[in-house]
């Protein structure tokens, strides 16, 4: 059975022509399940009986479960969703002043194995389907049609390397972005990745106007290399060799997503390294991100004057940059941290 929400509209009609129909049912079933949200092809009733019939036979409209939903007193929604193999991930709503954005996951666990983060503490299993990344943003549709609120901007950041699932996760931007699809804008999407540079390379030519994030979290490579492995086969200078590509091709800036770590990257060296290896600063932007603490390693939280003494500095340095507004401190907030928590749970019970 082929699920229609992980079939992105050009393959759509490619499907349906090689099946008989005509090329304009595949804007017609995107019209009939993101515009009017149909749940079943009996309530498509513009398509022929004949047609209903043979999508019913052969195609499905399936979704992820909920399976644990936890929503923080300041509106972040996050939930365990259940794949129809038993997998679970993990996607979170953040509920910002411009809009409400959600945080997908691309990967059921991850083999960045980055040492601060929550997402790597379960290794790779499989990369996820596109119809699975939909998905996450269907579900959390559904939950906020309820308060008249929809999904306004979306952040492949959640758990997995995205470029480590290029296609799929193309196919999942494209659905989104498309008018008759999600009708996302291209720039209310951003990409982040820890640094494939292949990805990078490849992404610059894709014609997009969306955003692309790289996760950086230091400013050296002796110190990336402690803190994220995939350094040692992509360091600075190749990585900001590919960057530079990518702005002069795609002709958009790049943002790189720094987390602040109490004793380990927070020091006015730090910034200062940072700010140099920085060299076209109009052009970026440096996204300071407060850590959630995971009880699983021993990597702490910036204090606020160390957080503000950074920020000031790249400021004295004409950085653009910013700190990330935090959501969600009353539960498991750390990307990774609530499928974590319930994997270990089921298996201290066997």
């Amino acid at each position: 059975m082929i699920n229609l929400y992980g079939q992105e509209i050009k393959k759509l009609e490619e499907l349906l022509i090689s099946r008989g129909q005509k090329k304009y049912r595949a804007t017609q079933l995107y019209d009939w399940i993101y515009s009017k949200e149909a749940k079943t092809f009996d309530e498509m009733s513009d398509i022929s009986k004949s047609f209903r019939e043979e999508l019913n036979r052969d195609f499905v409209l399936a979704l992820p479960k909920i399976f644990t939903k936890q929503e923080s007193k300041d509106g972040t929604i996050k939930l365990l969703l259940e794949l129809e193999d038993g997998n679970k991930i993990e996607t979170a709503m953040l509920p910002y002043n411009y809009g409400n954005a959600i945080c997908v996951t691309s990967q059921v666990g991850c083999n960045m194995a980055c040492s601060f983060c929550a997402s790597g503490l379960l290794k790779k299993i499989r990369n996820l389907k596109v119809e699975e990344m939909v998905g996450q943003v269907l579900v959390m549709n559904s939950l906020l049609k309820e308060k008249d609120k929809r999904i306004t901007h979306v952040v492949i950041m959640g758990t997995g390397e995205p470029f480590d699932n290029y296609d799929n996760v193309l196919d999942f931007v494209r659905i989104i972005n498309h008018p008759k699809g999600l009708a996302i804008g291209a720039r209310h999407i951003t990409i982040s990745t820890c640094g494939l540079i292949e990805g990078i390379l490849r992404y610059a030519n894709e014609g997009l106007q969306t955003n692309l994030a790289i996760s950086l979290h230091a400013p050296n490579d002796e110190l990336r290399n402690k803190l994220m492995p995939v350094n040692k086969a992509y360091p600075l200078k190749k990585l900001f060799d590919a960057i530079k590509y990518y702005e002069s091709h795609a002709n958009r800036r790049v943002t790189f997503e720094y987390i602040l770590l109490k004793g380990v990257n927070d020091n006015l060296e730090c910034a200062k390294q940072l700010a140099d290896l920085i060299d076209n600063a109009s052009t970026y932007i440096v996204n300071l991100i407060p850590y959630n603490p995971v009880n699983e390693n021993s990597y702490q939280r910036s204090d606020d004057k160390s957080v503000h003494a950074f920020f000031s500095y790249l400021k004295k340095r004409h950085i653009n940059v910013t700190i990330r507004k935090e959501f969600g401190n009353d539960i498991d907030a750390a990307c990774g941290q609530l499928r974590a928590k319930q994997y270990y749970e089921e298996n201290n019970k066997r």
